[in-house]
Order: structure tokens, then C-alpha cells, then sequence
């Protein structure tokens, strides 16, 4: 073995260490890119209550509240720190895929599932990273999320077996919604928190904002995953929506307002929800 190859499998094995300890600059991806998340799902939550009560506000995504955060007079300073934080984000989950260990044999096949969603997870970030970069730089945001949908969907729409794979992500988009469901009413989301590390009143609240955040972000993925499994069968790719077109199809349902409102106001828990959790997770990779 060459003296590089050594120097690498030792810089692995010591990045390895870090995960699996969840300390030192692991730890600080870890917890900057779930502060960043917070504020993210926060702004996205705020402008839509906005909205809901007639004060202006818009439904959109979280580049499109991000856009809208660049026309404030620190808006650029607080992207440039959002950016680093969801730069954080995806490097942790990337490390963290990089770091996952099956403790058996039989356990190969569950670890490479896990793999495959921090990795996913970290495109997400990495993405949202690029976009917040290019609203920072000035190119704004380029389409919505509703616009993105139609684009990929009409893509994908003309594939062989197309509808077949739009459904299929529907489906998928169902099940990440009906996890956030299960995580919510569960309180499963507290289980990797460091319990001594918080007041008695810290858990309580962090766990009833994690309720309401995990159930308000089961209405809006349920949405987007049903309207393209709704695209997929009618063959029409305008059909689908992103989460802008989620709010926005609260917003115009009947009791909009009252609706909008509620979700939004989950969204926000949400994000508080993330704040505590990056105070209290157990970050450690398995």
C-alpha cells in the first residue's frame, strides 16, 4: 500500500471515529445544518400565516421564502449563513452514510437502505445549497416548485413506463408523509434525544412542537405525493405540485384560511422542532 492510499484509509478511519462519537466538527455539521433546516421550514411556515390572515405573505416553497428574505436589508447576510448551514446539513448526511456500520451480516441490505436515504437527503441539501447561493448571488429564483413539478413530471410522463414512475414517486411522497404521521403521533422523533442534556419543560415543549410539526408536514407531503399520483393517471403533468402548490391548494379549499393557517403554523413548529433537536439529538452515527 502507497503512502497516499495509507493517508487516505487513515483520514476514513479517523472521519469514521468522529461519526460513530458524534463529537468534534462531525457534531457541528450535524447541529448547523438542523438550526438551518429550523429556519428554513420557520420562514416558509411564517409567510404562509401571513397569508392565512390577510396580511400579506405568499404560499411557497422554502426557495421561494428564501427569495423573498433576500429583499430584506440583511436578507443576503442571513443566506450566506442559511447557505453554510444546509452546506452543514448535506455534509453531515453524506458523512453519516460514509459512517454506517451493520453490526451483523443480515443487517447488509438495511444499512445500504439507510445509506440510500442520508444520501438523498444530502442531494436535497446540496441543491438547496446551490439555490440559495444563486439567489445570494443575484440570479433570484430561477421557478417554483409548482413549475419544477410540471417541467420533471412531463419529462418523466414521456418515458417509457413514465406513468408507472410518476405514480410510483407519488407513492413514494405518500409514504415519507405517512412516516411523518407515524414519527408525529408516535413521538418517535425524541428517541435519539440526550434526555439529561434538557429541562423537564425544554423536552415537553420540544416534544409537543415535534407533534405538530410531524403531523403538518404529513398534510403537505400527502398533498404533493397524492396531485402526482393524480398526474400519473390522468397523464397531465400540470397536475403535479411541489409544496408551494400544497399551501396554495389549502389556501383555495374550502375553510382556506382556517386551513392554510393550521398547516403553517405546524410548519412552524416544525422548525422549532428542529432548533430543539439540534440542542438535544444524539448525533452519532450507528
Amino acid at each position: 500500500m502507497s503512502a497516499f492510499d495509507s493517508a487516505l484509509k487513515r483520514q476514513g478511519d479517523e472521519t469514521k471515529e468522529k461519526a460513530r462519537s458524534g463529537r468534534g466538527w462531525y457534531a457541528v455539521l450535524a447541529r448547523t445544518g438542523l438550526v438551518a433546516k429550523g429556519v428554513s421550514f420557520g420562514l416558509v411556515g411564517v409567510l404562509a400565516i401571513k397569508l392565512a390572515l390577510g396580511s400579506g405573505g405568499q404560499a411557497t416553497s422554502r426557495e421561494g421564502a428564501l427569495a423573498q428574505l433576500a429583499q430584506q436589508s440583511f436578507g443576503k447576510f442571513v443566506l450566506i449563513a442559511l447557505a453554510l448551514g444546509f452546506a452543514a446539513y448535506a455534509l453531515w448526511r453524506f458523512v453519516q452514510a460514509f459512517a454506517e456500520k451493520a453490526d451483523s451480516d443480515d443487517e447488509g441490505a438495511k444499512v445500504w437502505g439507510k445509506r440510500a436515504g442520508y444520501i438523498g437527503r444530502g442531494l436535497i441539501y446540496a441543491g438547496l445549497t446551490y439555490s440559495t447561493l444563486r439567489i445570494v448571488a443575484g440570479s433570484g429564483q430561477s421557478e417554483s416548485q409548482n413549475e419544477r413539478a410540471h417541467k420533471s413530471a412531463a419529462m418523466l410522463l414521456d418515458w417509457p413506463a413514465g406513468r408507472v414512475i410518476v405514480g410510483a414517486t407519488g407513492l413514494v411522497v405518500v409514504g415519507v408523509g405517512l412516516w411523518n404521521l407515524y414519527r408525529g403521533i408516535a413521538t418517535k422523533f425524541d428517541d435519539k434525544w440526550r434526555t439529561g442534556k434538557a429541562s423537564p419543560t425544554v423536552k415537553k415543549w420540544g416534544v409537543r412542537v415535534g407533534v405538530v410539526g410531524h403531523v403538518a408536514r404529513f398534510v403537505v407531503f400527502g398533498l404533493v405525493g397524492v396531485f402526482l399520483i393524480k398526474a400519473a393517471l390522468d397523464y397531465n403533468p400540470k397536475a403535479a405540485i411541489g409544496i408551494d402548490g400544497a399551501l396554495q391548494k389549502l389556501a383555495h379549499a374550502s375553510y382556506g384560511p382556517f386551513l392554510l393557517g393550521l398547516t403553517a403554523a405546524g410548519l412552524v413548529a416544525y422548525g422549532l422542532y428542529c432548533l430543539v433537536d439540534a440542542r438535544l439529538r444524539d448525533v452519532s452515527a450507528n
